[in-house]
Formats: structure tokens, sequence, C-alpha cells
């Protein structure tokens, strides 16, 4: 069952939030980017008032220059409105190329650079009349709506009241010359223009924030959400439980497979079980293969015994060999002389063995370092 809106109360994940950008929903103001492009368009003109005048006079007083020729033939009058729209492309191309630039930038300021091209994968559900009025009115779209509709009304009202007070100056520029008459209206539209720019920027600054705060609300997740994404990530628990398991039992096969080609295998008669390998024609030390507890000692000792590997009952030896030794790990120094105790009966064993002689005993208490046997630490604890 879906989750409702309600039940989405947990703030987005960053892999929510990672996946989200890559279907292209990031926090953009429209309102920044129309401010800045607003912004920057003022700012050209402020800074190539002077040459942009000179610029259009030449260009209006080129385009109204009467020529006899030009009027006459119409390969003449062509190359001269071809001429003019070369000019003309020439600031406006530059200029709309620059405004892109600064359009950009705005939005990469307010959501971050984000290139994908799945927002443009059409989407059968969008053409749903039904479905868009309920978009139309949710949460996420009904401020924004209702921002982009009073904005729009304050720059049509702004705009009214503003020609409607400069009426009169515009009359009167049309009985100017016609370089003050382009510097007038020059000046008219900047005047406008940062109006118009003053308004953006206290909607951008309201916008900003609300498009994030809109975006973090759309991507909240439901408990239900969290616990499934967690899944995803770090795997499900019962399978990772039953592979933690699989491995287990082979590690214990493998490890049960090392007791065959053991030396020997040292025990604790209850709990523990510790086998021994050693390399005479290595130079380390004896390796443990094998060790472990109550059954899985049992049942290394019973594949010892079947596989006719020497089994010594040393419980002290046992002990400190299970708390201190790891698999394919050699036996600490402190143990090496418990240890030659322990091998030296086997050869002696595999000696008899072979002549045919009685079986030496085996060895007495072997001792160990006190503070390496784990009994004797729990006996100080307590």
């Amino acid at each position: 069952m879906a989750d409702s809106a309600q039940d989405k109360r947990l703030p987005a994940t960053g892999r929510k939030i990672s996946k989200a950008k890559k279907e292209g929903q990031v926090a953009r103001s429209r309102d920044l980017g129309h401010f800045v492009a607003f912004a920057a368009g003022g700012a050209l003109i402020v800074g190539l008032a002077r040459p942009l005048t000179d610029w259009l006079v030449a260009l209006v007083g080129q385009g109204l220059r009467f020529d006899h020729a030009a009027a006459t033939d119409p390969a003449a009058m062509s190359a001269l409105m071809a001429d003019l729209a070369w000019q003309m492309l020439l600031f406006v191309v530059p200029l709309g190329v620059l405004l892109a630039a600064v359009a950009v930038a705005a939005g990469a300021l307010s959501g971050g650079w984000n290139f994908t091209l799945k927002p443009l994968r059409p989407k059968l559900e969008k053409l749903d009349p039904i479905a868009g009025l309920g978009r139309l009115f949710s949460k996420q779209q009904f401020v924004p709506t209702l921002k982009a509709c009073g904005l729009a009304l304050l720059l049509f009202a702004l705009g009214g009241w503003y020609l409607s007070d400069r009426s009169q100056d515009f009359v009167l520029l049309l009985g100017q010359p016609l370089p003050s008459a382009l510097a007038g209206a020059g000046q008219m539209l900047l005047d406008g223009l940062l109006l118009a720019v003053a308004v953006l920027a206290v909607f951008s600054l309201v916008d900003v924030p609300l498009q994030r705060w809109l975006l973090a609300e759309n991507l909240k997740m439901s408990h239900e959400e969290v616990k499934q994404e967690h899944k995803e990530t770090e795997g499900n628990t019962e399978v990772k439980g039953k592979m933690k398991a699989l491995m287990r039992q082979r590690a214990r096969k493998r490890m049960l497979a090392a007791v065959l080609q053991a030396d020997i295998v040292v025990m604790n008669p209850t709990h523990y079980a510790v086998a021994l390998k050693y390399d005479e024609a290595g130079s380390g030390a004896p390796r443990v293969v094998a060790k472990g507890t109550d059954r899985l000692a049992f049942k290394i000792r019973e594949v010892a015994m079947e596989a006719r590997v020497p089994v010594l009952q040393a419980p002290p030896l046992a002990r400190a060999l299970y708390a201190h030794c790891e698999l394919d790990q050699e036996i600490p120094g402190p143990l090496f002389a418990a240890v030659a105790q322990v091998l030296a009966w086997v050869y002696q064993l595999r000696a008899a063995v072979a002549a045919g002689l009685p079986l030496p005993d085996a060895p007495g208490a072997i001792s160990v370092p006190p503070e390496l046997d784990p009994l004797n630490k729990k006996r100080a604890g307590a």
C-alpha cells in the first residue's frame, strides 16, 4: 500500500536527494533568474548607453535615408535590408548569448549545476487534465502558482502606473530631434527596468528559500520508505543472515578438512578444541588450523579420531590457544615451550607406532603462562 502524504514526515535521505537530482528535481528559482537577467540587461544598458545610442542613431538614420537607387532597384533594396539586418544581428546575438549565460549562472547559483535529460522524457500521465488540476492545487504547486500570479499582477500594475505617469514625457519625445529622443527614451526605459528589477529582487529573496523548502517537503519520506531504502542500501537482513550462515558453514567445512592434516588436537574435554600443524621443512612456528568450542569442539575431536590424528587433553593449553590464536595464525612466543612438549610427545608416538613399540605415556600437566589462561582472568575478576 502506498504511503499517504500525511505519513511522509521524515526528511529525505542523501540517497533520495541524489536520485532526485538525477531526475532533475532541484530547487530552481525562476524569480532569481528573471532578476539576474533583468539586472544584467540594465547594467549593459547603463554601461553601453553612449555607444548604443550612437549605434542606434546611425542605424536608424541609415534606414530612413532616402536612396533613389535602392527605391527603384529591388536588388539594391534587398542588399540594403540585408546589411541592416546583419548590423542588428551583430548586436542582438552577442547580447542574447550573454543574457543566456547569465540565466544559466543564475540557475546554478540557486540549485547548483545539474545536467540531466530525464525531465525531457514524455510522460503520458501529465496529459491527464484531471490529474493536472490536482497537481495545480497541491501544496507543491499552489504556493508557486499564487506567487507567480501575484508577481504578474504587480508588474502589470506597476507597468501601467509607470506608463501613465510618463505619458506626457513620451509625447514630448515626438517633437525632439532623433538623438535627443533616443537618449530620452533610453533613460525612461532604464527607469522602468530598474523598477522591475527592484520588484524581482524582492520576489527572488522570497522565492529562493521557498523553492528549497518546497523541494524538501516534496522529498520527505515515510518510515516505510526509509526502511525499504535501508534494505536496498545495506541489503535485506534475512538474506544477509542466510549468506553469513552459508559462509560460516563453508568455513566450518574447510576447517574440519584441515583437521585431517593436523599433527595434534589439544582439547579441554568439555569446551575447547584446537588443531595444530607444524611444517618441519618451514621456518615458522606451529599454526592453528582449526579451533572450536562446545559442539564444534566435539566435532573436531571426532574428525581427528577418525583420521587417527592424536588427541591430547591439556585444558590450560587448549584455553590459551583458543583465546590468543586465530585460524592459520602461528602460535605466540609465550606458548612455544608448552607446544614443544606436545609436539615431542607426537613425534615419540609416531616413532613407537612405526617401530611397533609400546605407546609412550601422554605428557603430564602442561603449564602455560598464567596471564594467557582465560580461566585465571575469570577467577581474578571474580
